[in-house]
């Protein structure tokens, strides 16, 4: 019996190293350094890839995804919507099809549910062995009660939290249909389906 609960014990510690939850880090597009920038009917647009990080970034990589950090800034003469009077396209003019953004969370969201795996741990004892007046003493102690129900719930509620965070950031920031009033700026976070972080620039209907 202890040999298979053995078993079990490393079975899960393999299955469980890439099953921890993780965090999720705020883009705030306001505060980013963007260093990409074009400009076209008096609109200028300022982007950046490359935002997300741990398993969401692994996730985005796997599924050929891509979140862009986006400001625009509308030094027309016009109030202009996003999607309808500017659009982005790819630097070579190809059109650039954005995803809702809704999508793009539903493709890269963490699963809490398979931190219940953590439950395989319950099993594990903690064995000491000392020294007695009557010999070899042995004591066991059933560690994995504790550790199993602690990490699988810790991290079943650090991945919905983290999951929250991100959809409430896609939300805030969602720009289509969007209006952006003359000598305005906003920020936005937009998705695309791309395998490459392709240059991107901005087609505006107004010319100035």
């Amino acid at each position: 019996m202890q040999k298979i609960i053995n078993l079990l014990s490393i079975f899960a510690f393999v299955v469980l190293s890439n099953s921890c939850a993780s965090s999720y880090v705020k883009i705030n597009p306001e505060a980013i350094n963007y260093v990409s920038k074009n400009t076209d009917g008096g609109v200028t647009l300022e982007y950046k890839y490359d935002l997300l990080s741990k398993k969401y970034k692994k996730k985005e990589s796997s599924k050929n995804l891509k979140m862009v950090a986006i400001k625009i800034t509308n030094n027309s003469n016009n109030d202009l919507v996003f999607g309808q009077d500017i659009k982005l396209v790819y630097e070579n003019n190809n059109n650039l099809n954005l995803m809702d953004n809704d999508l793009l969370f539903s493709q890269i969201k963490q699963t809490p549910a398979k931190s219940l795996l953590f439950l395989l741990l319950s099993v594990v004892n903690l064995t000491i062995t000392r020294s007695g007046t009557y010999g070899a003493e042995t004591d066991v102690y059933r560690v994995g009660l504790i550790l199993g129900p602690s990490l699988a719930f810790g991290n079943m509620i650090a991945a919905s939290n983290a999951n929250k965070a991100l959809k409430n950031e896609l939300a805030q920031y969602s720009l289509l249909g969007k209006v952006i009033k003359k000598g305005e700026s906003m920020y936005g976070l937009i998705s695309i389906n791309a395998t490459n972080f392709e240059a991107l620039k901005i087609k505006s209907n107004f010319k100035d």
